[in-house]
């Protein structure tokens, strides 16, 4: 799994375009698509998730900050199964960072920042790769076994 985070509109997308191409199958919270549990819809070797920060808000709102957790890991490791299936195929998940800055007042986006947060850290710690992507530029911050684009 290749993680890439960074600020909004940092150029994340056209990163992941650049060195992935755009032959795989895409889901993009920012274009409404809802996540897939069902592995048999995807007809690509390539699943490249956007905008998770999206999908971690709707569970805030009917999970409390444990379960979210919980949900998303469990969410995760079926992916990685998913990859690790096959020698060819290659999870990309792509994360606004949304952890920094001014802590919000409202409990439920308070709620949704730490949940992000800890998403962000279990994806981290399981990923081959994680990237930031700062002005369009990488930095590579995490490379383990093949780390393969």
């Amino acid at each position: 799994m290749h993680f890439i985070t960074g600020g909004a509109f940092n150029g994340k997308r056209a990163w992941v375009k650049g060195n992935y191409g755009i032959n795989g199958t895409w889901l993009s919270a920012y274009q409404g698509h809802h996540l897939i549990t069902d592995h048999n819809q995807i007809e690509s070797n390539l699943l490249i998730l956007e905008g998770i920060e999206l999908w971690l808000k709707d569970l805030t709102k009917s999970q409390d900050s444990y379960n979210c957790r919980e949900v998303w890991n469990s969410f995760i490791n079926d992916w990685l199964f998913w990859e690790k299936a096959e020698s060819n195929r290659r999870l990309v998940v792509i994360g606004t960072d949304i952890t920094k800055g001014i802590v919000p007042m409202e409990k439920e986006n308070r709620l949704w920042r730490d949940v992000t947060g800890w998403a962000y850290q279990d994806l981290a710690a399981k990923a081959d790769r994680v990237d930031i992507i700062w002005y369009g530029l990488n930095q590579t911050i995490k490379k383990t076994g093949d780390g393969k684009l």
